[in-house]
């Protein structure tokens, strides 16, 4: 009925823990290792951190000092991207004068100096001629005016043709339509009212 225990085998007691401190483990620390103990506090959302990163907005009294702040906004807008576009920084142009294509031709219109740029000036004398009763019935107005024409239909046709030919060997995946009047437009206009603004010296290799 009853075995004799082994005689080398000890003798084991089976103790009870004692809530007197007999354990070492802290109560506060979690029983899993690496989880982080509770901070005491809930954490606060996404939404609540980057409202608090904003800054305050106030908002105006009455409808005329918000009318009055919208317009200011508007025009420091205006100046900034109009001086961007007077720069030539490529966010702030029109479609037509983005992309390589169309900087490498107003670099190559800049760097020279043509007869068709003082076409206004040119203008500006004919009008001033027209009102001379001695010439208002001559033919000299009339050979001007087709002289002028002859320049600068000639003048835009050779700068056309040495864009499209730079352009073509160093942006041949580009698109090169427009770009022979766009430089020829760009040609007649004077120099300190282009825009963007020349940023090639005349006389400047491109």
């Amino acid at each position: 009925m009853f075995r004799r225990r082994s005689s080398g085998a000890p003798d084991v007691l089976d103790q009870a823990p004692s809530g007197d401190g007999g354990s070492d483990a802290d109560p506060a620390q979690p029983d899993r290792p690496g989880v982080t103990a509770a901070k005491g506090r809930p954490t606060p959302k996404r939404s609540e951190v980057e409202r608090r990163r904003r800054q305050p907005y106030t908002a105006p009294a009455d409808r005329k000092a918000a009318s009055t702040q919208s317009r200011d906004a508007s025009r420091t807008a205006r100046q900034r991207r109009t001086a961007a576009m007077r720069n030539g920084e490529e966010w702030a142009l029109p479609p037509k004068d983005k992309g390589p294509v169309r900087a490498l031709a107003r670099d190559v219109v800049d760097s020279r100096r043509g007869i068709s740029e003082f076409y206004l000036y040119g203008v500006f004398v004919m009008v001033a001629v027209l009102f001379l009763p001695a010439l208002r019935k001559t033919l000299v107005v009339d050979y001007i005016v087709l002289a002028i024409l002859v320049v600068i239909i000639g003048e835009g046709w050779y700068v056309g043709r040495r864009v499209l030919r730079l352009a073509q060997q160093r942006f041949p995946g580009e698109s090169m339509r427009g770009v022979r009047l766009y430089a020829a437009m760009r040609g007649t206009q004077i120099r300190r009212m282009r825009m963007p603004a020349p940023r090639v010296k005349p006389g400047a290799k491109v």
